[in-house]
């Protein structure tokens, strides 16, 4: 079996593709970068990108089953492309926010986007498609590890915001597992860690992890969204800063915690302090 990995060199697709040459299945990546990967026994590159299509024939002759890293634009193209290929089965993530879990969900700026990218898979007359919808990343605690190394202190605008935050390694799980094994075609799986945590609980178990006494300062919306604005686009900050704010004040609005990584993947998913001491180095001081 010949599986296609896309954004396998990012920090979920690295757990996908290392799993997935566990299984000794032949696993083949479509990156812009082939020069950065590492060879390896039942791995081959191709070079190419989800948002050039003429990349795409040669990455996916052969293939039977392929994930498909959440590039929005270039969803319809490659399910198009991947069925007119041979490939029988794909499997997307996207994100929480496209399940509807919350009042907020359905009316935040990434929702019909999302789904839009959803719904051209599904429609692309594929034999077989899978979505994950994955919680927040835990890894987006790196955004933090800047100031955290430099500081030991770290700006927040609602540092007691609560989420579900899920670790990389449980969402590769998840894909891993609905490529190889049946029963997963149609569905939309929405994947979350396993509690409730909020920011300021983070930051302390990082502290633990690292050995340091790290700190939260209350900084304002304002002054978050113009820095975030120049690495996330204003409609995902704005998303964002309205869930904090809610959940901040009515822990009842979170995103609740789902079983789906243990139905799926067979194990629990991990806690946050897992990945805290997963990431220690990430956060080491000088």
């Amino acid at each position: 079996m010949s599986i296609l990995v896309t954004g396998a060199t990012g920090k979920t697709g690295r757990h996908i593709v290392r799993e997935l040459l566990a299984t000794e299945k032949d696993v083949r990546i479509l990156t812009r970068r082939p020069d950065q990967v590492e060879p390896r026994p039942g791995l081959s590159v191709v070079e190419g990108d989800l948002m050039s299509p003429q990349s795409l024939s040669a990455a996916l002759d052969g293939v039977e089953r392929a994930f498909l890293f959440p590039v929005l634009p270039a969803i319809g193209a490659f399910a198009d492309a991947a069925r007119h290929a041979g490939v029988r089965r794909v499997v997307l993530f996207t994100g929480a926010w496209a399940a509807g879990h919350t009042e907020r969900d359905l009316g935040s700026w990434v929702l019909p986007r999302y789904r839009e990218a959803e719904d051209a898979m599904a429609g692309a007359g594929l034999a077989e498609w899978t979505v994950l919808r994955p919680a927040p990343f835990a890894t987006n605690a790196l955004w933090w590890a800047a100031s955290l190394r430099e500081r030991g202190v770290v700006g927040l605008p609602h540092p007691d915001a609560l989420c579900p935050v899920i670790h990389e390694a449980d969402i590769a799980g998840a894909v891993v597992r609905t490529l190889l094994d049946d029963g997963h075609h149609g569905a939309r799986h929405t994947l979350t860690g396993p509690a409730l945590v909020t920011q300021a609980e983070q930051v302390a178990a990082i502290g633990e992890a690292v050995g340091r006494t790290l700190r939260v300062e209350r900084m304002s919306p304002e002054r978050w969204r113009t820095e975030a604005e120049r690495f996330l686009r204003p409609g995902i900050a704005g998303d964002l800063l309205r869930e904090w704010s809610e959940t901040e004040k009515d822990p009842s609005t979170a995103l609740p915690v789902l079983p789906a990584v243990a139905e799926i993947t067979g194990r629990p998913a991990r806690p946050f302090s897992q990945w805290a001491h997963d990431h220690a180095a990430d956060f080491a001081g000088a």
